[in-house]
């Protein structure tokens, strides 16, 4: 692997990286790119693995996942509709320019603009106002409870610096747009942006001015993103010394690293479910052998698909057990789960056959199946076998993560699969961004299949108002029993992390899957 040979100047101006003879650089490796470095461009959990180093939220989460105070100390729901954010004093950009109560203003709007990707997180936002230069107010249309848990996600920028470079909206990723912030970033976090090489590796200094502290004798003081796409080369990186963490683990390696004395592995659960989608809104699937009609419009297909996957022979045989198959679409991490609603339905592929046979076709149809490049493309590979038993004959495509992306937000996928994290840990995040009609008051952002029902919607808007813990969350159980009595998605199996290491890394196991370079040590 090569280093990239160049170098933003503006950016390495902001700082000074720590003395070689201090230096302790993390080599990260993962299977996929940051799509962009615009911190509301792209919603997406690769992206934020490294925009997330830089930029900063209000509101943070520990190791633990309890909510902490970030660029705000405290905040307080002061009316059913507003709160009130107390912000840091002395927090300054990477630039040098101060943070204050304007940039929050700004970033709060910036957020919500039409090419953003994180309105998901202000979905009930009206505004933010200044109170002070240090206080600012956010007003919600409607009483919101989770405020907090979403703001985690809402990475603060710097007004000046944004106005200054035409970076005022987001950049227009559906578009592919070119932008100044998408390859350059100036946040308040405990990394400084240095260089980058776009699908190679993106290196990160650590900030000597950081609010948070300086480094200590066993932090983390240059991270570098490693993007190596194929499983093979990524885990004989680590075998080699080339790397010293492999952040997506072939299940079929796992027990061979835990073997090997030179490394550490840590298992656990992940806040994330993998489903399949599929297009119920075109009148003509655009990757189907059958012409005027569409497949999976009908509920009678969709209830077909799900019950011809056998999930636990999957867990099994291609997820090495690393898999909890499931009905939920989010886990028991998330407020609004309820085990009632994870019980996969029996597989009954004749009751599959005859579904289709009612529907109109009895001879099955012909689709391709989007997923990416990874950890679950092995899924999607038995999954279209165990569909072909009921004649429907699935196409897999499989892609660079990236180029997955970009074809499902154009809604060019006729069926795909995603696996989607709840960082909010609240359902109104997946049934916002999921379930919701695309389009209804901001909803649907990630809704590229097109699923609607107006019942669902007038659901979630009644959850969004809803202040009563009880009452919400019987509302967020009733949208989730219509979801999935008429098979909306099909969730599949919430996902286990395997992490890989050198002997000499410590790093928190989070169930959202985040690795942070502030939370580090290398002995």
């Amino acid at each position: 692997m090569r280093i990239p040979s160049f170098a933003l100047a503006a950016t390495l101006a902001f700082t000074a990286v720590a003395a070689d003879a201090d230096a302790k650089t993390f080599r990260f490796a993962t299977t996929s790119d940051a799509a962009t470095l615009d911190p509301h461009a792209n919603n997406a959990f690769f992206t934020y693995l490294i925009t997330g180093q830089i930029y900063e939220p209000l509101i943070d989460r520990g190791d633990d996942l309890k909510l902490i105070p970030g660029l705000a100390l405290r905040w307080e729901q002061i009316e059913p509709t507003r709160w009130r954010f107390w912000l840091r004093e002395g927090v300054r950009f990477h630039n040098g320019n101060a943070f204050d109560a304007d940039d929050v203003v700004f970033s709060i709007a910036r957020a919500t603009s039409p090419t953003s990707n994180f309105t998901i997180y202000v979905d009930t936002v009206d505004r933010a106002e200044k109170v002070s230069s240090h206080v600012v107010d956010l007003i919600t249309r409607v009483p919101d409870a989770v405020i907090p848990d979403k703001l985690t996600r809402v990475l603060m920028m710097d007004k000046e610096w944004s106005e200054a470079n035409n970076a005022s909206r987001p950049q227009n990723l559906r578009e592919r747009e070119e932008t100044f912030a998408a390859r350059n970033a100036n946040g308040t976090g405990p990394f400084v942006f240095r260089s980058r090489e776009p699908d190679v590796r993106t290196v990160l200094a650590r900030n000597p001015d950081w609010w948070g502290g300086a480094a200590g004798p066993t932090d983390v003081t240059e991270w570098q993103h490693v993007v190596i796409a194929s499983d093979a080369t990524r885990i004989a990186a680590l075998l080699s010394g080339e790397v010293d963490f492999v952040h997506t683990v072939p299940h079929q390696d796992v027990a061979r690293l835990q073997r090997d004395q030179r490394l550490k592995v840590l298992v656990g659960q992940e806040n994330r479910t993998m489903w399949l989608a599929m297009d119920q809104e075109r009148d003509e699937l655009g990757s189907s052998n059958i012409r005027g009609r569409n497949p999976f419009k009908d509920a009678r297909v969709r209830e077909a698909v799900a019950i011809s996957i056998d999930m636990e022979a999957i867990r099994t045989r291609v997820l090495r057990g690393l898999a909890v198959p499931t009905a939920s679409m989010w886990t028991q991490f998330v407020t609004g789960y309820d085990p009632a609603y994870a019980t996969r339905p029996a597989v009954d592929r004749e009751r599959a056959k005859r579904l289709l046979a009612e529907a109109g076709y009895p001879d099955g149809f012909e689709v391709a199946l989007d997923c990416p490049a990874g950890n679950y493309d092995g899924v999607c590979q038995a999954a279209a076998a165990m569909l072909a038993q009921i004649g429907i004959r699935v196409r897999l495509e499989v892609m660079p993560n990236s180029v997955f992306i970009q074809k499902i937000r154009e809604g060019r996928s006729s069926f795909y699969g995603l696996t989607w994290g709840v960082p909010t840990f609240d359902a109104l995040y997946t049934l916002r961004g999921i379930m919701m009609t695309r389009g209804q008051a901001g909803g649907g952002s990630w809704n590229w299949g097109g699923y609607a029902n107006p019942r669902v919607d007038a659901l979630i808007r009644e959850i969004e108002a809803a202040t009563d813990p009880e009452k919400r969350t019987a509302l967020i159980h009733e949208a989730q029993r219509v979801h999935n009595g008429e098979f909306g998605h099909i969730p599949l199996y919430h996902l286990m992390i395997p992490f890989a290491m050198k002997a000499n890394v410590t790093v928190t196991h989070r169930a959202d899957n985040l690795v942070f370079g502030r939370s580090v040590k290398v002995e």
